[in-house]
């Protein structure tokens, strides 16, 4: 699944950790892939993230703060832009969307683009 906004395609994978996990105690691993590809013909710095996080049992969360992973990548026209990292959750299913702040390397002024909605399900769930 990918967003593309403002020429900013965002592009997301999910992975359910069992290894980290442990389901006896409600607690449920999961890791993100996220690609970033910047499709613009002008440079861009990626200066913040903003994620909603909800778990199945009706909780939300909202975690904000400068860069992904502790950097501010910087991408030229064309180039991409790829991390991994994780969220727990207290049950089995929930889902996740957000928004990075970036900044036109050229004219200087900030935007704004989607993260996609994404799901995050352990396996078994859905047998």
């Amino acid at each position: 699944m990918y967003k593309i906004t403002d020429g900013i395609k965002i592009s997301v994978e999910t992975f359910f950790q069992p290894d980290y996990s442990n389901p006896a105690n409600n607690e449920f691993m999961f890791a993100y892939r996220i690609t970033i590809e910047n499709t613009n013909d002008f440079q861009v710095k990626l200066l913040r993230r903003y994620w909603k996080i909800y778990d199945s049992n009706g909780t939300t969360k909202e975690v904000e703060g400068e860069g992904v992973i502790g950097v501010q990548p910087v991408l030229n026209p064309g180039e991409r832009y790829q991390y991994v990292s994780g969220c727990n959750l207290k049950t089995e299913i929930g889902k996740m969307h957000g928004s990075y702040q970036f900044e036109n390397m050229v004219t200087k002024k900030e935007f704004s683009v989607l993260i996609p909605a994404f799901e995050m399900s352990v396996p078994y769930k859905w047998n």
